[in-house]
């Protein structure tokens, strides 16, 4: 397994797995249901579980171009260093980029430049696929 596959399945375990804490907080806090057998909406949810929400949904934001990407490079033998290092700090920027929201800190600039770095480490690897 070459290392990009290798951080692209830590980075599907990471998105298979950002339901869990809002369904916690949706389970744990009072939110208004609506009458019909449906989810709550998820802003009238207290603050922490509506941005659980939020960066589960960041993170598939990014995450089909990420796979996208480093399935394309695998099938063109396309793993270099710096893939390999764009492939790793493409997941430890999404596990911060989650922390960092769902903890509520502030807003500006950290998760904007998160998500910039994110979208970076994919631009990378495409590059290279391009390049080789």
């Amino acid at each position: 397994m070459t290392p990009e596959l290798f951080w692209l399945t830590m980075t599907a375990l990471l998105a298979a797995s950002m339901w869990i804490p809002y369904i916690i907080g949706v389970n744990t806090t009072p939110v208004a249901m609506p009458s019909e057998n449906r989810p709550p909406d998820p802003s009238g949810t207290v603050p922490w579980v509506h941005r659980a929400w939020r960066a589960h949904l960041n993170l598939l934001e990014q995450f089909l171009p990420f796979a996208v990407i480093v399935l394309i490079a695998h099938l063109a033998a396309v793993s270099t260093p710096v893939t390999a290092t764009a492939a790793m700090a493409f997941f430890v920027i999404r596990v911060v980029h989650a922390v960092w929201m769902i903890a509520g800190l502030p807003v500006l600039p950290v998760r904007p430049i998160l998500f910039t770095l994110g979208w970076v480490a994919i631009c990378v690897i495409g590059g290279a696929v391009l390049l080789a």
